[in-house]
């Protein structure tokens, strides 16, 4: 009965992945009922080492950060935990980090016991949790896994294991059945990924033994190849999408591309000669975003300010520490009081906040400032819609209470740079502040220097210091009305002849002043953004 209503609800759903595959850069939109839910994006020309498996040589061991770094070919060197150097302490550590959704306890060691059993210089090999971000290296670990179709391999552990997310009883012990009859590949763990509910045993079968010989050749790579080395590194964009995200609950994948599109009907008849039916090709004039009304969503999605159907809104601001998330009521009106219209708004926020930390791909610390309620069964209400709308998400999350001033802390686990820092670069002209100085500010800048040159020039009324002032347009417009009087005055009392002149060619915080009868500079400003 459950199973059929489950199909209803699918159908009534419809689901459908987007790709747009161009030679500089691949886009991938998943959307449910036309409303974009993932997105993902990567481009030819960056490396993805997230996932990718090394053969690393430790550089030093430093007891205080209980912390190792490793060279493992890089730029930077990776940086790694005791505690993640042993994978089957490292192994155990995420089943209870899973299993109780926040942190495990870790254990401590004492000065020189690491350097006994991992010296320097020693190899290690280790798989990328996290790239390098910032001006920070790339975060590995020793627990290594494997992602096949239906199947995880933990290699160096006996795990085995089903997917929490596969709910339904029934379905979890056909599951450990299959799983205990299937051989494990080089007597490594394996855990059944979402994907396998439902699945057939042969399909398993055919998932074993593409991962068993995935890792003969890591092994290989482990005895023969000098470190530092990579030894296994995850596919592309659209093979891990077509991987990890082609379910059965997914209409169809949409791709502009006729080269990726054959190489997806192939990777997808590994698996399912059914499910090849469901890939199409997109052979329309219009960018294949517009036509799925992506690119307007994903305009809508990556502003600052983001409107809730309610009338409420987000606004986002990501910064290098943290993401703060502001919830306000904007143009919201419905509800019978104003308690419960707070109470509509926070609760929507709460799935858009879900929504927007998948798209922009944020992670680390990100606190929400929801509208204040009296009531504390609102505030758990609102916490329940927000660590249900995480569900969905593939990222590791840990959603904390609310705390006395209103607000509501969580974590998310990140892997990479957000589509954000991706995708955007600093802007020149404010250099990412988002404001430059206002026409009133330059103007008492200008005066100011105007002062200095005249006084340190010892201008007299028999010998007038001539000066040219160039400026953005914008400024000399404030100069010529607003504050002509002061500048009179600044004539007279330091002995000056000045003359202004407009350049558009100008930053807006910029301006020169140059002795106009000999064409010395007496003063040039740079811009403040330009000067780093």
């Amino acid at each position: 009965m459950w199973n059929f209503l489950r199909m209803l609800v699918r159908r009534r759903t419809k689901k459908e992945i987007i790709i747009n595959a161009e030679s500089l850069e691949t886009r991938v939109a998943i959307q449910e009922e036309g409303k974009l839910e993932d997105y993902f994006i990567e481009r030819s020309s960056e490396d993805r080492i997230v996932g990718s498996i090394f053969k690393g040589r430790i550089q030093n061991l430093e007891d205080g950060l209980q912390a190792a770094f490793v060279d493992i070919g890089l730029k930077k060197n990776a940086f790694i935990h005791y505690w993640d150097m042993i994978p089957e302490d490292s192994a155990r550590l995420e089943a209870e980090e899973g299993m109780d959704r926040r942190p495990a306890k870790r254990k401590k060691f004492n000065p020189g016991e690491m350097a006994r059993q991992f010296p320097v210089g020693s190899d290690i090999i280790v798989q990328v949790t996290k790239g390098a971000i910032g001006t920070k290296g790339p975060r590995v670990t020793a627990s290594l896994s494997v992602p096949g179709r239906y199947l995880v391999m933990m290699p160096g552990t006996t795990l085995k294991g089903v997917s929490k997310k596969i709910e339904e009883a029934k379905e979890r012990e056909r599951l450990k059945k299959v799983l205990a009859r299937l051989p494990s590949p080089g007597g490594n763990g394996l855990i059944v990924r979402t994907a396998g509910a439902g699945a057939r045993k042969v399909a398993f079968v055919r998932d074993v033994r593409a991962l068993a010989e995935l890792w003969r050749d890591v092994e290989i790579g482990m005895r023969e190849k000098p470190s530092p080395c990579r030894l296994y590194q995850e596919p592309d964009l659209i093979e891990r999408v077509v991987r990890d995200s082609l379910t059965e609950d997914i209409d169809r994948i949409v791709v502009d591309n006729r080269v990726e599109y054959d190489r997806i009907r192939n990777v997808v008849a590994k698996f399912s000669r059914r499910a090849r039916s469901r890939i199409q090709l997109y052979e329309g004039d219009a960018p294949i975003f517009e036509h799925f009304d992506i690119e307007r969503q994903l305009e809508n999605a990556f502003s600052r300010k983001v409107w809730l159907k309610s009338g409420g809104y987000l606004i986002l601001d990501e910064t290098e520490a943290l993401v703060a998330v502001d919830v306000n009521t904007g143009r919201h009106k419905g509800g019978s009081s104003q308690e419960e219209s707070i109470v509509q708004v926070n609760l929507e926020a709460a799935e858009e906040v879900a929504r927007q930390l998948r798209l922009r791909n944020i992670g680390g610390l990100v606190v929400i400032d929801f509208i204040d309620m009296k009531q504390k069964k609102h505030q758990s209400q609102v916490h329940r819609t927000l660590k249900d709308a995480l569900r969905r998400d593939k990222a590791r999350t840990n959603v904390l209470q609310m705390s006395q001033l209103g607000l509501m802390e969580m974590t998310r686990q990140r892997q990479e740079e957000s589509v954000r820092s991706a995708t955007y670069m600093n802007c020149p002209y404010c250099d990412g502040r988002g404001k430059v100085k206002s026409a009133l500010s330059m103007s008492v800048d200008i005066q100011r220097r105007i002062a200095e040159v005249m006084r340190r020039r010892k201008a007299t009324v028999e010998h007038p210091l001539p000066i040219k002032v160039t400026v953005n347009p914008s400024i000399l417009d404030r100069l010529r009305t607003e504050d002509e009087a002061i500048l009179v005055q600044m004539e007279e009392k330091f002995h000056g002849h000045m003359t202004f002149v407009a350049n558009p060619n100008m930053h807006v915080e910029e301006f020169t002043i140059v002795n106009s009868q000999t064409g010395e500079e007496l003063y040039s400003s740079v811009a403040s953004p330009r000067a780093g």
